[in-house]
């Protein structure tokens, strides 16, 4: 049995974009939460002086890649559902006794969940553009395509990591939202670190969302925190640990 079988891991991948883009409520449900948090926050605090928002920088256009990184948050560690759904309906034993390896199918989830994500953060990004948000160059947009890869990356490995640790969905979900708003309130993604009371600031700087905002506002509107070195040295390391504490993990899941 290979380590890494890239036919499955294609398989694995295939299968979760075709479910997700087969079902228009589920991508109409992942986009509504972090649409709304921008519309309403955008125009609420339109105006509004905002401690420690970087000069000639409105709100909206600071808070944009805050929400698309929210949105690869959300979409990315939900991502972990999909393994519990596939356990209630028997598909989950049916690939863990298949001859294929463990990491070939943590591989194939992290893939999938990874492109999901990505085509949910997407669609923020450009139903932004009709609010008023303006890239600074096209040139950036590869560039920023990394930072949702690698944001994709760790939260799809968090989120397989936590599954493999649950045998239902409901204490999953509960678990996971418990983990998201924090991360997503700690990572500057609607008003900057620098605001907050030095403690908090300790934990933002250990939480890898911090950069991966960081990181798409500097490269979406020229604004940052951090040096980018920074913010794409610190994600590429958290995407390694959660891939690998995900594979890990879910070595360790019976075929039950």
């Amino acid at each position: 049995m290979k380590l890494i079988d890239p036919l499955s891991i294609y398989a694995l991948w295939l299968r979760d974009v075709k479910r997700f883009l087969r079902t228009p409520s589920r991508i109409i449900g992942s986009i509504a939460m972090p649409l709304l948090f921008l519309v309403f926050l955008a125009f609420g605090f339109s105006g509004a002086s905002i401690p420690g928002l970087p000069a000639g920088i409105d709100y909206l256009q600071y808070l944009v890649p805050g929400m698309v990184g929210f949105t690869m948050l959300f979409g990315a560690s939900f991502a972990g559902l999909s393994i519990l759904s596939d356990q209630d309906v028997g598909f989950l034993k049916e690939i863990l006794v298949a001859p294929v390896s463990r990491t070939s199918i943590v591989l194939g989830r992290i893939a999938g969940g990874s492109t999901t994500a990505l085509v949910q953060a997407i669609l923020i990004l450009l139903l932004s553009i009709p609010l008023g948000f303006r890239v600074t160059s096209l040139l950036s947009l590869p560039l920023a395509l990394v930072f949702l890869m690698l944001i994709a990356v760790t939260f799809v490995g968090f989120g397989v990591a936590l599954a493999s640790q649950f045998s239902d969905s409901e204490g999953f979900g509960l678990v996971v939202q418990f983990v998201i708003f924090p991360l997503f309130f700690l990572s500057g993604a609607i008003y900057p670190i620098s605001s907050f009371p030095t403690p908090v600031q300790a934990l933002a700087l250990i939480n890898p969302l911090t950069y991966g905002v960081d990181g798409l506002r500097a490269v979406l509107v020229g604004a940052s925190e951090y040096s980018l070195a920074l913010d794409l040295g610190a994600l590429l390391v958290s995407s390694v640990v959660m891939v690998g504490v995900g594979t890990y993990l879910f070595e360790r899941v019976e075929a039950v």
